[in-house]
């Protein structure tokens, strides 16, 4: 995987601010950033489809898998060298998809989340897919008492059964879906790993000069992300009416300097949003020195803005296939 590395070598080598982080670093994700990124990006997948071949009739496959724009493709091959198992494939025109598919190479996955817990709602979904990975494994799938067992755990995973399956198995009942208690965040390479999937780093420009750090989730993990108030002792909880969406969001520039800049710095995020996390630190840098006040440092304010986010230009070499 070492073409893996060009973007970010050039990217760390050039920002003073990560001086003291090596390429090297980041051969080796930390566990825990794994896994944050996978609270907000893995996905839990069981598909169970016709096939004459089984003696059930169906074959059933279930798959953990992330999907990301082709801009974070380095990224992907991060997490599957770590991990050590899976496959990377072009997902779409624009995306690409780490996915794990054998038993055996679930299993990896299953001993790392097993170490290194999920604590989201999604880790409701992750003991299900458990499950049903350990009755494929135990080869129950093969009869048709299993199989009943699997459609019913795919009856509570993601979107439940299509219309096809509920009409094949009427009588299934789906499987308990446990709601997940309220979790500690052990480590804060896991805040690192769900800020990459989930964060959001924002120059406002209005009469003032504002700084916004945001985390987004479903409201189902509403509990979780009030918690993230104490953790890093700052910010505010937001929840929007109409949408199943809740936000964590920091404003104050005293908390963006003294906190969460630190944080990024000391576990450092690993795809494309670093590049918006650094423009966000020279922009706390101009604002902290008061340069924002001056005509040059608004000038260069608003074009460090331009190049954020959905304004970045993605270099050519993040978009080789």
């Amino acid at each position: 995987y070492s073409g893996a590395f060009t973007y970010l070598a050039f990217l760390i080598l050039n920002q003073q601010e990560l001086s003291h982080i090596s390429v090297e670093d980041y051969k080796s994700l930390h566990p825990y950033y794994i896994t944050g990124f996978t609270d907000g990006e893995g996905c839990f997948n069981l598909s169970i489809y016709k096939d004459s071949r089984m003696s059930t009739g169906w074959h059933v496959k279930p798959v953990f898998k992330i999907s990301l724009h082709k801009k974070d493709k380095v990224l992907l091959e991060l997490i599957l060298a770590a991990l050590g198992v899976g496959n990377i494939n072009k997902h779409g025109a624009n995306s690409y998809e780490y996915r794990v598919s054998s038993i055996e190479d679930l299993l990896v996955i299953i001993k790392h989340l097993d170490k290194y817990p999920l604590i989201t709602q999604k880790l409701a979904d992750y003991n299900l897919f458990k499950q049903a990975v350990e009755l494929i494994n135990k080869r129950e799938h093969l009869n048709k008492k299993g199989l009943h067992k699997l459609v019913a755990i795919k009856a509570s995973l993601n979107l439940g059964l299509s219309e096809s399956l509920n009409l094949a198995f009427p009588d299934v009942t789906p499987a308990q879906k446990m709601l997940v208690e309220l979790k500690e965040i052990k480590d804060f390479n896991w805040f690192a790993g769900f800020t990459d999937g989930e964060g959001y780093f924002q120059v406002v420009i209005q009469k003032y000069i504002g700084l916004k750090f945001t985390l987004c989730q479903h409201s189902r993990d509403k509990a979780l992300i009030e918690r993230f108030i104490d953790k890093l002792g700052c910010g505010k909880f937001y929840s929007t009416h109409g949408r199943n969406e809740v936000y964590f969001v920091v404003s104050a520039i005293s908390d963006i300097y003294k906190k969460i800049i630190p944080l990024f710095q000391k576990h450092p995020l690993v795809g494309s949003k670093l590049q918006d996390y650094l423009d966000f630190v020279k922009v706390a840098e101009l604002v902290i020195t008061k340069k924002h006040l001056t005509p040059e440092g608004l000038e260069k304010i608003k074009q460090i803005k331009s190049g954020m986010n959905k304004g970045r230009k993605i270099p050519s070499a993040m978009l080789m296939d």
